[in-house]
This record gives C-alpha cells, sequence and structure tokens, in this order.
C-alpha cells in the first residue's frame, strides 16, 4: 500500500498542508499514520477523502456541513437526499446575494451618475455627496 506525505498529499489533492492538518483536526479525516520521526503518512483512501472535501469547500459546503455527509457515508447510508437539500440551500443563498449585489450596482451607477454633478461646498459639513445622496436601501 502506497503512503503519502502531507507535502505530496497536498499537491495531489491541491490544497495546502495547513488544510490538511485542519481537516485530520476537525476530525474529517481520520489520524494519520506517523512515521518513526513523526511525519504524517496518508493513504489513497485518505487521499480519496481529501480531494472529496476540496470538492465539497468548492461547491460552498461548510467543514461541518461536509463532516455530517461523511459521517452519514461511513453509517452506511447513501447521503445524496442530505447533499441535495445542502445545495439548494447554497442555491438560495447564492441567489440572494445575486440580488443584492444587483440592488448595489444598481446604486452605484446612480452614485456615478451624481458624481458628474458640482463638488460639494467645501465649508458645508458633509463629507461627499456622492455618497451622502446614495441610497443602498431605495434600489
Amino acid at each position: 500500500m502506497e503512503t503519502f506525505s502531507i507535502g505530496r498529499a497536498a499537491i495531489d489533492v491541491g490544497v495546502s498542508t495547513r488544510a490538511i492538518r485542519l481537516w485530520e483536526a476537525r476530525g474529517l479525516i481520520p489520524p494519520a499514520q506517523r512515521t518513526a520521526s513523526r511525519y504524517r503518512l496518508y493513504s489513497e483512501a485518505d487521499l480519496s477523502s481529501m480531494k472529496f472535501i476540496r470538492q465539497a469547500k468548492l461547491l460552498g459546503l461548510t467543514l461541518g456541513e461536509i463532516k455530517r455527509i461523511l459521517e452519514t457515508r461511513q453509517a452506511g447510508t447513501v447521503p445524496c437526499d442530505e447533499v441535495r437539500r445542502l445545495i439548494d440551500r447554497r442555491v438560495a443563498d447564492i441567489d440572494c446575494t445575486i440580488a443584492e449585489l444587483t440592488r448595489l450596482r444598481a446604486t452605484l451607477d446612480v452614485a456615478r451618475c451624481h458624481s458628474q454633478t458640482p463638488a460639494m461646498d467645501p465649508a458645508s459639513n458633509g463629507v461627499c455627496l456622492i455618497i451622502e445622496t446614495a441610497n443602498p436601501l431605495d434600489s
């Protein structure tokens, strides 16, 4: 059975060694085997789990969510229904973020148009009319 150092595992998986240590500390992967000099060694199965974790992170899942998915699978249950619910929630969050960013973009476009107006009187108490007249809540 081939084993991999943490550096080699990190390169193969496409993450940092720090991420692997964190995943191990949080219980997403089992504690690594150790050499006599205490270097971590990982198996092919460990690398497979790490690749799954990386892919799940890229999809926006949290480490807690990923841990629950892995625990469900280790208990002998296929976690696809749970994953669908998590992804549906993630898509809803993204849709909400897109709507918020669209409103912000519209507000900034209005502010940009206002920036073409004359500058504020230096004797006034204001700081900058562009920001002060922008209303992100109205967009």
